[in-house]
């Protein structure tokens, strides 16, 4: 994938540091099949922790951050359990994570996406001496109620590189379509995308959609195009997002408008292999599930910390001339 250059150096350097990390608390392969059966029961590990995210794991996106947790708690040997409210639901979050508190667990994961709703619930837990680890949003507020660390990518700059890109490719007169308006994270990825396109002289709108509704995003998505007729390029963020806004340009014949997404599924990879959407931002998912239980079967078991305050999965692009590769690991669910 190519990536933002200020970036890479930061992400590389923690993604050296974390397979450090996985080799060294990898147990050793057992000797005989037999004894491979039993270690797992054998060698589990007295720790257990909690995750919980404002995502679905029915959700094509989470589904790929819970892969990454469960495989994380089998190389760890450790027990996970995923929560996540029924919907985008920051009252039903910070009642999860109330209760995952009161259950006191030996680690802690969430994303936070509202830190004004769930805040307290997090401060509660760092307060009853559970290590928490954040994850996927709410890079800008984990220093501040202090957790260990966030793990994830920094959306207001993964905004603003696919804005860059998307002006690059000729873009002038844009919509964002945000499927969560009030998730801070998504918010800062529109933000991003306008300021981008406006130091390149473009504009943006930004279109709010209930993917609850399939039929009614598509139908909003439509609207808005067929609203301003200058509009040349849309970006969504997030691949069930992406998926309505592809179904209204197709039944709009509108093949010259630039379509870009956040977010990989195998039905975005299919549509950049064959020309029909510009680039998709990959922020690897799948590491934001399985780092922050690595980590914290580390802190439980040695006191290990992480220097970086943020550690970066992404973003990175995936184009026409890289889908093919990310295909076949987007199936398997790991990408």
């Amino acid at each position: 994938m190519s990536r933002n250059p200020k970036l890479f150096a930061i992400a590389m350097s923690a993604l050296v540091l974390i397979t450090v990390i996985v080799v060294a608390c990898a147990a050793p392969p057992s000797p005989t099949a037999a004894t491979e059966e039993a270690a797992p029961a054998a060698q589990m590990r007295d720790i257990r922790i909690v995750v919980v995210s404002h995502g679905q794991a029915s959700d094509p996106f989470w589904s790929v951050v819970k892969n990454g947790v469960d495989a994380a708690a089998r190389d760890m040997r450790v027990t996970v359990e995923y929560q996540a409210p029924q919907t985008f639901d920051m009252v039903a979050m910070s009642q999860l994570i109330d209760a995952a508190v009161a259950s006191d667990p030996d680690g802690l994961v969430v994303s936070i996406p509202d830190a004004d709703a769930l805040g307290d619930s997090i401060r509660a837990a760092i307060a009853a001496g559970i290590p928490v680890i954040s994850m996927n949003s709410g890079s800008d507020v984990a220093k501040d109620l202090g957790v260990l660390n966030h793990i994830g990518q920094t959306e207001y700059e993964a905004g603003f590189g696919g804005g860059e890109r998307m002006a690059a490719a000729g873009a002038t007169n844009a919509l964002c379509v945000n499927q969560e308006i009030g998730n801070v994270a998504l918010d800062l990825r529109c933000q991003g995308f306008t300021d981008a396109m406006a130091q390149a002289g473009a504009s943006v709108q930004v279109v709010a959609v209930d993917l609850a509704d399939p039929v009614d995003s598509q139908q909003r998505i439509a609207a808005a195009v067929q609203a301003n007729e200058g509009v040349d390029s849309v970006l969504t963020l997030g691949p069930t997002g992406a998926a309505p806004a592809l179904a209204a340009l197709e039944d709009l014949g509108r093949d010259d408008i630039l379509l870009a997404t956040f977010d990989l599924s195998p039905e975005v990879l299919d549509a950049i292999e064959s020309g029909r959407m510009l680039f998709a931002i990959d922020q690897q998912q799948y590491l934001q599930g399985y780092l922050p239980v690595v980590m914290l079967t580390l802190y439980n078991t040695n006191l290990n910390t992480v220097a970086n305050d943020v550690i970066m999965t992404g973003p990175g692009f995936v184009t026409q001339e890289n889908a093919a590769r990310v295909k076949d690991l987007s199936a398997a669910g790991t990408r």
